[in-house]
């Protein structure tokens, strides 16, 4: 097991500091890790996803959700922000989702466009502010420009900034995949060297091997390959991602090599919610105690 860091050593301003230790220290299991549920979906897939779970259209549910399992937060857009989070203001930390798209149009050329504000994040109340960050895309330009833009107003207002950082576009596709170990490595480097303080990833998938540089093109483990991005990431805290709803062992294991390897914690949105509620605690319930063995200053 790889030894994390403090907050005190990942190089961050005050404000910062503050509204992370509020969130790793005071919510979830208060012991320095984290939970954290999304629920940007709707935008980014449609609402195809809630289908398998009808409550799960209600932010309201999910919010409440949250609130039962004990999460250190709750990721979601601007408009759910302003008309469901007011309800539950200072009982979750929100994290407010500063860009999206829809997934109607094709990936060759990604680009998540911003449509919300650091300084509505701060007037919503919110502890932290999230951007996805297509890597390999055609418009990354667009993307580090836009990206730089709210990287200056995050460190002006004091706010957390977590990188959805994600891999896309024809070259990636053409080297392994969005998911390969050589793309998620890449990934969480890209978003640290940018500036992000937290970098939410995918896991890796190091058998996706085809077209890939050499350095990767070997027989690695999916912990050999999960301590390498963490590794990447460096000072910035890392997040692992669920993904597309999988069977709990599968998805059990990962978080245990995700924290193995070093990880802050986990962000798990449709392998939660897509299930009946009590089905969704039991799951989150062994999620954290998983993150109970795994205690950080």
């Amino acid at each position: 097991m790889i030894e994390r860091l403090s907050l005190s050593e990942r190089g961050l301003g005050t404000g910062k500091k503050a509204r992370l230790h509020r969130i790793l220290h005071q919510f979830g299991l208060k012991n320095g890790t984290a939970l954290f549920l999304p629920y940007d979906q709707g935008l980014e897939h449609g609402p195809r996803d809630f289908f398998a779970n009808p409550n799960s259209t209600d932010p309201k549910y999910i919010i409440r959700l949250a609130l039962e399992g004990g999460f250190n937060g709750i990721a979601i857009q601007i408009g759910l922000a302003e008309k469901f989070f007011w309800d539950f203001a200072g009982e979750l930390p929100l994290i407010l989702k500063l860009n999206g798209k829809t997934d109607i149009p094709s990936d060759a050329r990604a680009l998540s466009t911003v449509h919300a504000s650091v300084e509505e994040a701060v007037q919503l109340g919110a502890d932290a502010v999230g951007y996805t960050l297509y890597v390999g895309s055609p418009a990354q330009d667009l993307d580090f420009a836009q990206f730089h833009e709210i990287r200056a107003d995050a460190k002006k207002f004091g706010m957390p900034l977590i990188v959805w950082s994600y891999p896309r576009g024809e070259a990636i596709e053409a080297k392994g995949g969005n998911s390969s170990f050589y793309a998620v490595d890449y990934a969480a480097r890209v978003a640290s060297e940018l500036g992000a303080d937290v970098v939410k990833v995918n896991f890796p998938h190091p058998d996706l091997r085809t077209n890939v540089k050499k350095e990767y093109d070997k027989d690695f483990t999916s912990q050999e390959a999960i301590d390498g991005v963490v590794r990447s990431a460096n000072r910035t805290l890392v997040l692992v991602s669920g993904g597309e709803k999988a069977g709990d062992d599968v998805m059990l294991q990962k978080a245990r090599e995700s924290m193995d390897a070093g990880a802050t914690g986990l962000i798990f949105g449709r392998n939660v919610w897509q299930r009946d509620h009590d089905a969704s605690l039991k799951f989150v319930t062994a999620l954290r105690g998983i993150l109970e063995k795994y205690p950080s200053n």
